[in-house]
């Protein structure tokens, strides 16, 4: 008898701790605060060792550590490299969810698939969960918060409102066009170009490592679309014939997960003209293959996106992405040029209202 209730009292403490531990699993399927990003962020690292580290690369205006996760094997010798950063716009918050889920699928993957293992080897994926922290948790504040767009830097002396458009605040035709100069504007520039901590802080880290970047992907919400530079309609990336080729059978490949239409182009082409993005600057610096993805919806939800449409959302994404990685890495590294001609998909009438 004594031997039985000793067995069950294992069996329940088992059962009850295996239940702990499904408890505190990260849940990729629910928008998180930013503390429960950073904790996963730190058990990332913990649960692959070897594999991922957390590099810090600047501070936000309230001095909170930018970070971003390195993810790739150490061959000891200089590597080439992927960034992706989300959460640049405080309220876009499938960003950082997608950001979290790629970071997740590519670990795994590395597991198990070779073709995952052989990038790996060949390249370091930069992720930054959320480039806009402090903007971020204003968003989660409350309700009357919920849509902040910017960072949370004070205006100029004469100005009572706070923050800059970050996605405007990059030296890449800086101040042009699609801007403000209006402070309390949601896509007010800045003061001048790079005048924000967080450009800062990419433009410094990406910057540096300018030559080893084959991709630089932003992600953002909403419109299902993959902008490639340049947001300024007087100017055309040298590469924009292969830009559209390829994020073209991207868009194709998010089609194939839930049959989703994702349209490709420039920003003033689908979109509205815009100057001083991170992509534009991407590209500015020689860096090939720079994306803007804008993620679900088309604006019945707009950046309010139900958590039922995450999943969904980053699965689709994550084939597009993928594919822009996979044929930036082939070319480089097998001399290989995927086919990606494929039809071109029908424009989605967004309205310069949804900023992105």
């Amino acid at each position: 008898m004594l031997n039985f209730v000793g067995l069950s009292l294992v069996a329940l403490l088992s059962a009850v701790g295996a239940a702990t531990i499904e408890r505190v699993q990260h849940d990729y399927y629910r928008y998180h605060p930013m503390d429960e990003i950073t904790n996963w962020m730190n058990q990332i690292v913990r649960d692959y060792p070897g594999v991922a580290t957390i590099m810090n690369y600047g501070q936000t205006y309230e001095k909170r550590d930018i970070r971003l996760l390195k993810i790739g094997v150490n061959t000891g010798e200089r590597k080439k490299a992927i960034w992706m950063d989300c959460g640049i716009h405080a309220r876009e918050w499938i960003a950082p969810a997608f950001c979290q889920y790629f970071v997740k699928q590519i670990l795994q993957a590395h597991k198990i698939d070779p073709k995952m293992q052989e990038m790996m080897k060949n390249l370091d994926f930069y992720v930054t969960p959320v480039l806009n922290m402090d903007g971020y948790i204003y968003s989660w504040k409350d309700n009357t918060t919920r849509l902040w767009r910017k960072n949370r830097s004070p205006g100029p002396a004469n100005c009572s409102c706070e923050g800059t458009d970050l996605n405007r605040n990059f030296d890449a035709n800086w101040g042009s066009i699609g801007v403000s100069y209006n402070c309390c504007s949601q896509i007010y520039c800045g003061s001048k170009p790079v005048s924000e901590p967080e450009a800062q802080a990419v433009t410094n880290f990406v910057g540096k490592l300018k030559d080893d970047f084959l991709c630089f992907l932003t992600i953002h919400s909403y419109g299902q679309l993959l902008l490639v530079p340049y947001g300024h309609p007087d100017f055309t990336a040298s590469n924009y014939n292969e830009l559209m080729e390829v994020g073209l059978a991207a868009a194709r490949a998010i089609k194939k997960v839930h049959g989703m239409n994702y349209t490709v182009g420039t920003s003033p082409d689908v979109l509205y003209p815009n100057s001083g993005s991170s992509r534009d600057w991407a590209r500015m610096q020689g860096i090939p293959f720079a994306y803007t993805f804008e993620l679900r919806d088309k604006g019945h939800y707009g950046f309010e996106l139900p958590e039922e449409q995450i999943k969904p959302t980053c699965e689709e994404a994550y084939s597009g992405a993928l594919h822009i990685i996979t044929y930036a890495h082939d070319k480089t590294f097998n001399g290989a040029v995927a086919n990606c001609a494929v039809p071109m998909l029908l424009a989605v009438g967004v309205t310069s209202t949804t900023l992105m």
